[in-house]
């Protein structure tokens, strides 16, 4: 064979890139998930269940307003349904991923590491944008939540929902390294997630009428800026006097959430673990 002739063989193919590989995966993780009824069932209901029953207890109009509480109720869950997909999603699914060896062995394959973590992305992007439609649709049917009529509004809503699951799914797969094994982790991640929704304003509304500790330690999680990001897009602003600052601090929201989107980041570099202890 002459050189001529080996120039023109063609070569071997590349790789797939880790993006295209991350797409695929991401496929693979949501054909998983919608297969497995008892998480799917588990992952939309508790939000919306605890909607559905706070919004029928608490029901009479704000002092002051035209604004029912279940509205109120009915804005701020849309935060814990992003944790409830995210958080505790990305918390219990890696933990397994570890205890079961899935991780070790991707680890150790020629696979892209970062393909991992873009599918689990495309997973819990996926599952928060049905989350929130049902939760939407649940408060424009039994509580009259009403929904934007601006662009100015609804760029809020964007940008606190895409911040809001960056930093929830950051916080989920650090927090994912905590459970021993996947037998502990709903136990271990569920109690965080509930306390959460007490002390950042979702549960217990208005939220200036809790203890300053409390509010000051909800205040330093991303779920109680996701919760006020979004009472300021369905609530109107008349609404602010039940916040502690008595604004919507939009700015603020805003930069608190981008911080734990890079806090959320290096906290994952630091504590994540590719298999557990039991595993050598």
């Amino acid at each position: 064979m002459t050189v001529q002739e080996a120039g023109k063989r063609p070569g071997r193919p590349a790789p797939p890139r880790a993006v295209k590989v991350g797409f695929a995966r991401g496929a693979i993780e949501l054909k998983q998930f919608f297969r497995e009824r008892d998480a799917v069932v588990f992952t939309f209901s508790l939000p919306a269940v605890m909607l559905v029953l706070l919004g029928s207890i608490f029901k009479d109009k704000v002092p002051g307003s035209d604004v029912d509480a279940s509205q109120i109720f009915a804005a701020s869950m849309i935060a814990a349904g992003i944790m409830s997909t995210t958080f505790v999603n990305l918390g219990t699914g890696i933990a397994q991923d570890r205890d079961d060896g899935t991780l070790k062995r991707l680890h150790g394959s020629p696979t892209p590491v970062v393909s991992y973590f873009i599918g689990k992305i495309l997973l819990v992007l996926v599952v928060s944008v049905a989350e929130v439609l049902v939760l939407l649709g649940i408060g424009k049917a039994l509580f009259a939540l009403k929904l934007p009529v601006t662009m100015d509004k609804w760029l809020v809503f964007g940008w606190v929902f895409l911040l809001g699951v960056v930093a929830s799914a950051l916080l989920g797969i650090a927090i994912s390294s905590l459970p021993r094994t996947a037998k502990s982790a709903s136990a271990v991640i569920l109690l965080p997630f509930i306390a959460l929704q007490f002390i950042s304003g979702v549960l217990f509304n208005p939220i200036r009428n809790l203890g300053s500790p409390l509010v000051e330690i909800g205040s330093f999680f991303p779920m109680k800026w996701m919760a006020q990001g979004f009472r300021s897009v369905f609530l109107p602003d008349l609404m602010t006097f039940q916040e502690v600052a008595g604004s919507w601090e939009l700015g603020r929201t805003a930069a608190m959430l981008g911080a734990w989107c890079v806090g959320g980041l290096l906290l994952c570099l630091l504590t994540f673990r590719w298999k557990n202890s039991r595993q050598g």
